[in-house]
C-alpha cells in the first residue's frame, strides 16, 4: 500500500464514525476558525482554497461571509467528503463549493478543479494531522496566484498554561494522530522567505493555538 493509501486509510477510520459528531466536540477547542476566516477577505471574485477541509464546517461559513467567492476543498478522507457534501448540500452551497477527495502534500488544481491558482488558501487544524506538514505548506504555496495569501490556524504549545493542561491535551490529542507543530513559526519564515513574502504570526489564549498568514508580492 503506498503512503497516501496508508495515510488516506488511517483518516477514514479515525473519522467513519466520529464525522457525524465532529463539527458538535470540535466547536469547543478548535478556537480561532472564525479568526482565520475573519481575515482571509479574498477579492472581489476571488478564489479560495481550504487544505484539509473535513466537514465542510469552514468553508460554508467562508461562503457566507464572502458570497462572490469561489470556494473549493481537498481532503484524503473519503469518509470526511461524504459529511461534508451532505453539510454542503444542506446549506444550499453546492453551487459555490467543489470538494475533491487529494493529497495535501501533492495535488494538482488544474486537475481537480480546471483552475491554476487560488487567491487565499488556508489550513485550520489539519496541519498537526498531516505527517509531510512542510511539504503540505509548500505545495499551498505553489498554488498562490500572485499576491495570494496562506492563511492557518492550529494547535500551538500551550506555553503560558499549565504544564498538566499541555501535558494533558497532547496526550488526548495524540489519540487522534494530531500533533502540535512545535517549529511551525519557524518553517513558516523558512517559507516566507523563500518567496520573499510578507510574514505575520502570533499566539492566541495564552499560546493554546497560533496563526499566521504568509502574502506573496504581487506579480
Amino acid at each position: 500500500m503506498s503512503t497516501v493509501s496508508a495515510n488516506a486509510s488511517m483518516m477514514d477510520g479515525i473519522y467513519r464514525h466520529q464525522r457525524h459528531i465532529y463539527d458538535l466536540t470540535r466547536r469547543y477547542y478548535l478556537l480561532g476558525r472564525n479568526d482565520l476566516i475573519a481575515a482571509l477577505k479574498p477579492p472581489s471574485g476571488g478564489s479560495v482554497l481550504e487544505i484539509g477541509s473535513g466537514t465542510a464546517r469552514n468553508l460554508i461559513l467562508t461562503a457566507k461571509r464572502y458570497p462572490d467567492a469561489e470556494l473549493f476543498g481537498i481532503d484524503i478522507s473519503a469518509e470526511m467528503l461524504k459529511s461534508a457534501d451532505t453539510m454542503i448540500a444542506r446549506h444550499g452551497l453546492a453551487d459555490r463549493i467543489t470538494l475533491a477527495q487529494a493529497d495535501a502534500t501533492r495535488f494538482e488544481p488544474a486537475d481537480l478543479f480546471g483552475v491554476t491558482g487560488f487567491d487565499r488558501v488556508f489550513f485550520s487544524y489539519s496541519l498537526s494531522m498531516i505527517p509531510g506538514w512542510e511539504t503540505a505548506l509548500r505545495q499551498a504555496m505553489q498554488v498562490l496566484a500572485p499576491g495570494g495569501e496562506l492563511h492557518l490556524v492550529d494547535f500551538g504549545q500551550q506555553t503560558a498554561l499549565p504544564g498538566w493542561f499541555g501535558t494533558g491535551l497532547r496526550a488526548w490529542l495524540a489519540r487522534f494522530h494530531v500533533t502540535p507543530r512545535e517549529n511551525l513559526d519557524t518553517a513558516m519564515a523558512a517559507i516566507a522567505a523563500e518567496h520573499h513574502a510578507e510574514l505575520s504570526f502570533s499566539t492566541l489564549y495564552r499560546d493554546y493555538a497560533r496563526i499566521g498568514c504568509i502574502r506573496l508580492p504581487s506579480a
